[in-house]
């Protein structure tokens, strides 16, 4: 480790990883960019690449005994090792390719330390698995759910592994949540932190088990921390059996969204 790292908790590290990837992030903004594709209509730009090339040389040096599982990369570091990071270099991928900058950069320890970077904000949401804060200009806020907005994110992005079940997008057809909620699609999981600092009132996406994904862990642990209210789109908890994602600033919010979902 360099003496750049030492003294620096796992918070402070996922910190830093999330900076480092950032600046390659807002460095590459608006360059023609090559593009490969990754299959289903899905790709990964030259800043994705560079972005998590960024944060795991931040890993390698910090926490060099860990294991890595990173977007673009896969599976790093030693298959035994006791720990692991999980690296979403950039989500929002097709934001950015055109143009607009409703991007996320995620870096989580698995059942740990979070952080979510905003390129262009210039600000990280960060947690220590027990708090939640908001990081800008060298200040630390701490991070206050409120579902005042009335604004809920819905992802729309295929696959859709929960059809011909629930599926995130039919909650807009429903009369009951437009009567109520006013829904945003922002394309990433920027929108989880949004969450969890009170800029939205919550997050709703079909899908499978989301606790290890690399897009979406680092927001779980974020929005857990911030008292947020964390399930399944089942109502059960994040993990191994679950099914999607809702996220809600409060109980309310929470228990409205599922009586539609369910």
């Amino acid at each position: 480790m360099t003496d750049t790292y030492v003294g620096l908790d796992d918070a402070g590290i996922a910190t830093a990883a999330a900076r480092a990837g950032a600046a390659v992030v807002r460095d590459l903004y608006g360059r023609r960019l090559t593009r490969v594709d990754k299959g289903g209509g899905d790709f990964a730009t030259a800043a994705d690449l560079e972005a998590e090339k960024a944060i795991l040389d931040v890993l390698r040096d910090a926490r060099p005994e860990d294991a890595v599982l990173g977007e673009e990369s896969g599976s790093l570091g030693a298959a035994g090792a006791a720990r692991q990071w999980l690296v979403d270099p950039l989500c929002g991928t097709h934001n950015y390719a055109v143009g607009n900058m409703l991007v996320a950069v995620n870096v989580a320890l698995r059942g740990g330390a979070a952080a979510v970077a905003d390129p262009f904000a210039d600000e990280v949401f960060v947690s220590d698995g027990e708090r939640a804060w908001r990081s800008h200009e060298g200040a630390d806020t701490p991070l206050v759910p409120t579902s005042a907005t009335r604004l809920v994110d819905v992802n729309l992005d295929p696959p859709f592994p929960g059809a011909p079940g629930f599926r995130a997008v039919e909650l807009l057809a429903r009369p009951a949540f437009v009567e109520y909620f006013r829904p945003r699609v922002v394309s990433t999981t920027l929108a989880l932190a949004w969450v969890a600092a009170g800029k939205r009132a919550a997050y709703v996406t079909d899908g499978g088990d989301l606790s290890g994904s690399v897009h979406f862990a680092a927001g779980i642990a974020l929005c857990g921390a911030a008292g947020c209210v964390v399930t399944g789109i089942d109502g059960k908890p994040v993990g191994p059996s679950g099914r999607g994602l809702v996220v809600a600033a409060d109980a309310e919010t929470h228990e409205r969204l599922m009586s539609m979902i369910g």
